[in-house]
C-alpha cells in the first residue's frame, strides 16, 4: 500500500524536466512544479519565510516570476480563507523544496495542485540560493521557465526570454483592476464612506478599513475624479497595483483633482508613486526590489521601527530630509527603509494626505503597521466638511 507521503514523492519524482532561464545567459535546470508549460515574465525574489498564499493571489505580482528563498515551501497547503483576490496573478513560481504533503487544519489541498488548476507554471528543485545571489548582483530581469519531456535547445530558450516585454515602461493597472465598482460595508456602525481606487488592490485592505467602520466603494483603475465624487467619500484611497509607475499618467491626474478639492487622502504601495508623481517627484527601477514580510521601515514621525510586508520594485526619488515645496503645500518623506534609505512614505503638512510604500493590510503579515489605517481615520474625522474645503 502506497501512503499519501509516498504517493506525493512519487508523484514529484515523475515530474516532467524544466529549465528557468534568465536573460544574461544563466540556466537552472529542475522539475516541473505546478503546470507544464512555458512562462514569461520578471524574475524577482520573496524573503518571506510564510504567506505564500497571499503573495501568490497579490495582483502587484502581475508579470512578476517569484522566487522563494525560504527553502521548504507549501506545508500549509491551501486553504480558501488567504486569497487575496480570486486568482494567482504571478506569472511563475520557483521554489526548492516544495513540501511533500500539506499539514493544516484549514488546508483544501496542495500548493502544487492549485498551481496546476491555475496554469501557473513553476520549477522545482533547483538552487534558489544562488539564484537569489545572482538577482542580488546582476538585478531583477527578464525570465523564462521551460517545463516538459520534449524542451527547446538553449539557444531558442533564450531568445524567446529576450523577447519577452520588460517591466520597465509596463502599464498594467487596468489588467488587474476591477471592471466595476463594487462596496465593501462597514463592519458594524458606518461612520465615513471611502472611494477606493483599485489599481490591484488586496482583499484584506478594503477589510481593514470596514473594521474601522468605513463603506468602501472600490472603483476601476480608470475611474475619474468625478466617478470618486459621485459616492460623496469622506476620504479617497488609492491602491497597490503592478508595473511601472511612469505610465501612470491617469492615476497621476486623478489625484491631483482630488489634492485640489483638500480631501483626506490614502495611498499605498503604487498609491504612494501615485502621490509622488502627483507631487512632482520622479520615480525609478530599484536593482532588485523589496518583496517579503520581513523589511525594517523607520517612521519619521514617531521615531519607531516597523518590521513590514512589502512587494515593490519601483521607488519614488524625493529628498530624503527637510521639506519640499510643491502645488499642493509643503511635503516630507514619513517613511523610510533601513536597509537602503528608499523612500516608503510621503506625508503632506499642509493638505490631509500621506502615503506608504508597503503594505499595513497585514496580509500576511506582520501588523506593526496597522496604525496607518487609524491614521487615516484621524484624517477624516477632523477634516472640514465639503463646503468648507479647498
Amino acid at each position: 500500500m502506497t501512503t499519501p507521503t509516498q504517493g506525493a514523492a512519487s508523484q514529484r519524482h515523475k515530474a516532467a524536466p524544466a529549465v528557468l532561464v534568465l536573460e544574461d545567459g544563466r540556466m537552472f535546470r529542475g522539475r516541473a512544479y505546478g503546470a507544464s508549460g512555458v512562462t514569461f515574465g520578471e524574475a524577482v525574489f520573496s524573503t518571506g519565510m510564510t504567506g505564500y498564499q497571499e503573495t501568490l493571489t497579490d495582483p502587484s505580482y502581475h508579470r512578476q516570476v517569484v522566487v522563494m528563498t525560504a527553502p521548504h515551501v507549501g506545508n500549509t497547503g491551501v486553504n480558501d480563507e488567504d486569497p487575496e483576490s480570486k486568482r494567482i496573478w504571478v506569472a511563475g513560481y520557483v521554489v526548492r523544496d516544495p513540501a511533500r504533503v500539506p499539514s493544516n487544519w484549514r488546508s483544501r489541498r496542495s500548493l502544487d495542485e492549485e498551481l496546476r488548476a491555475q496554469g501557473v507554471v513553476g520549477i522545482s528543485g533547483i538552487d534558489t540560493r544562488a539564484l537569489t545571489r545572482h538577482l542580488r548582483e546582476r538585478g531583477a530581469m527578464r525570465v523564462g521557465i521551460f517545463s516538459g519531456n520534449a524542451l527547446p535547445d538553449e539557444g531558442t530558450m533564450l531568445a524567446e526570454v529576450r523577447q519577452a516585454p520588460e517591466m520597465k515602461g509596463a502599464d498594467l493597472s487596468a489588467e488587474v483592476a476591477t471592471q466595476e465598482a463594487y462596496v465593501v460595508p462597514a463592519i458594524g456602525e458606518k461612520k465615513f464612506t471611502v472611494a477606493a481606487v483599485d489599481l490591484g488592490i488586496k482583499g484584506m485592505t478594503p477589510h481593514r478599513m470596514a473594521e474601522r467602520g468605513i463603506e468602501v466603494h472600490v472603483l476601476p483603475a480608470t475611474a475619474t475624479a468625478e466617478d470618486i465624487y459621485a459616492v460623496n467619500p469622506d476620504g479617497v484611497f488609492f491602491s497597490n497595483g503592478p508595473g511601472d509607475p511612469a505610465t501612470a499618467d491617469h492615476p497621476v491626474a486623478v489625484m491631483r483633482a482630488v489634492l485640489e478639492r483638500g480631501t483626506p487622502l490614502f495611498g499605498i504601495c503604487f498609491g504612494n508613486q501615485i502621490l509622488g508623481r502627483a507631487l512632482g517627484f520622479g520615480t525609478y527601477k530599484l536593482k532588485y526590489g523589496h518583496r517579503g514580510i520581513n523589511q525594517p521601515v523607520q517612521d519619521r514621525t514617531t521615531g519607531k521601527v516597523e518590521v513590514t510586508a512589502h512587494n515593490h520594485g519601483f521607488a519614488v526619488d524625493a529628498p530624503l530630509d527637510g521639506t519640499t515645496d510643491t502645488p499642493f503645500g509643503r511635503v516630507q518623506v514619513s517613511h523610510v527603509c533601513l536597509n537602503d534609505n528608499v523612500v516608503e512614505g510621503l506625508q503632506l503638512l499642509d493638505r490631509p494626505a500621506f502615503s506608504v510604500q508597503y503594505h499595513p493590510e497585514a496580509a500576511a503579515g506582520p501588523h506593526d503597521a496597522a496604525y496607518l489605517f487609524d491614521r487615516f481615520t484621524s484624517l477624516m474625522n477632523t477634516a472640514p466638511m465639503e463646503g468648507q474645503r479647498a
